[in-house]
């Protein structure tokens, strides 16, 4: 039974490290955590915009495209892969307005977005490339906010904040405050050169980058957190610009939110198979980003573990008391001198709670979000308490998928 306890502590352990981790690379950067390095060459870019069945939202991302404010950009390429609505008459209506606005119809489905990018790639002029999902919508200053990163020749991609468009219902509502997290957490991580995926909604890559790691790998089902890992081998910085954004259309029904995440999911195991010779070896992808995104990865499993522990611990422990009058707080378990009781759990699962909660409530804030007003208590809570813990059964049948081979977009 020892190994129950070490479980717990090694959770908390963790948990608390990361949450430490992450409000010291706060302290050490606060002062210049919206800024980002100014233009001082205009370069030219490139768009490529992948779509399958995306007549109902196409139009509005090509039209939030051509509203960016550069001058340089040569050319928005969609790559339809077969779409079976209206997608493709969309875009040639478009091509009408504007003239940069190139169509390539794939002669068969080539079955994902990264095969789809891929593809627009050889059409690609620009310097830079930009790629797009068919349901996002990028900021009109995104571009002037990101692209100046690349004066750093070492940076072969550049991310910024993907935020939830227009979130009207209940499960939108709370993955805009999931968006919110991650991003503000992303850019964090950038402080360390640890950024871990450049999301499909908006990322702008460099040419040169984009060919040495041979573009997107076409296997994998995360391929934006694929492509990242790739370039970090390559030793390619990646940046996240925190002034600028895109929105994206989020999921609004919890069918479709599970499948996406799994999707998300069984890609990360994928990536983690693909790059598991590189754990711990020279490099920030193995010294750092791989044990960290597994770390954090396998982390809810963990809790899960916990909490039925506890749980049945408490269980046990009232049982117990009322049957047998024991008195309350004598350890039912012990771990060498350490005594550990479920009074004794549960006090850090609150504290650990109360700091998570924290931590978000910051994060929202830091977003330049009202919290109170824009998401109430009662939906925090509820982000904290039931929503976060649902990705342990998450990760759980992705796994099963994954080891079983079920591995469909």
């Amino acid at each position: 039974m020892k190994f129950l306890p070490i479980i717990y502590l090694v959770y908390m352990f963790f948990s608390i490290y990361f949450l430490s981790f992450f409000f010291i690379l706060y302290l050490n950067n606060r002062k210049k955590i919206f800024d980002y390095p100014e233009i001082k060459k205009e370069r030219t870019v490139s768009f490529v915009v992948p779509a399958y069945n995306e007549g109902a939202t196409i139009g509005d991302t090509i039209e939030h495209i051509f509203a960016i404010d550069y001058e340089k950009i040569l050319q928005v390429i969609v790559v339809n892969d077969c779409s079976t609505d209206n997608t493709r008459e969309v875009i040639e209506n478009l091509q009408k307005k504007y003239p940069k606005l190139i169509l390539i119809n794939n002669e068969k489905n080539l079955g994902n977005a990264a095969r789809s990018k891929n593809e627009g790639m050889k059409y690609a002029k620009g310097e830079f490339i930009a790629f797009v999902d068919a349901d996002s919508y990028p900021a009109k200053d995104s571009l002037k906010k990101m692209i100046g990163f690349f004066e750093d020749e070492e940076v072969g991609a550049v991310t910024c904040p993907v935020l939830v468009r227009d979130a009207k219902n209940f499960l939108e509502k709370l993955q805009e405050i999931e968006y919110k997290v991650i991003a503000f957490s992303r850019k964090l991580l950038g402080y360390v050169d640890a950024i871990y995926v450049t999301p499909g909604p908006l990322a702008i890559y460099r040419r040169t980058a984009l060919d040495e790691v041979k573009g997107f790998d076409g296997d994998n089902m995360t391929e934006d957190i694929e492509i990242t890992w790739n370039l970090t081998a390559k030793g390619w910085k990646r940046e996240m610009s925190l002034s600028t954004e895109a929105t994206t259309t989020a999921p609004n029904k919890w069918k479709d939110w599970y499948k996406q995440r799994r999707r998300w999911t069984i890609g990360g195991v994928q990536c983690i198979a693909k790059y598991k010779k590189d754990f711990f070896k020279k490099g920030m992808l193995g010294m750092f980003v791989l044990p960290f995104f597994v770390v954090q990865f396998f982390l809810g499993l963990l809790g899960l573990i916990v909490f039925f522990y506890v749980a049945g611990t408490n269980i046990i422990s009232k049982y117990i008391l009322v049957n047998y009058s024991l008195p309350a707080g004598v350890p039912l378990l012990t771990m060498d001198s350490l005594f550990i009781t479920p009074n004794f759990l549960d006090y850090i699962g609150i504290f650990l709670f109360v700091v998570g909660t924290a931590f978000t409530l910051f994060s929202l804030s830091m977003m330049k979000r009202t919290i109170l007003k824009k998401q109430n208590i009662f939906m925090i809570l509820f982000f904290s308490i039931v929503y976060l813990a649902i990705y342990p059964f998450i990760t759980i049948s992705a796994l099963y998928n994954y080891f079983k081979g079920v591995n469909k977009w």
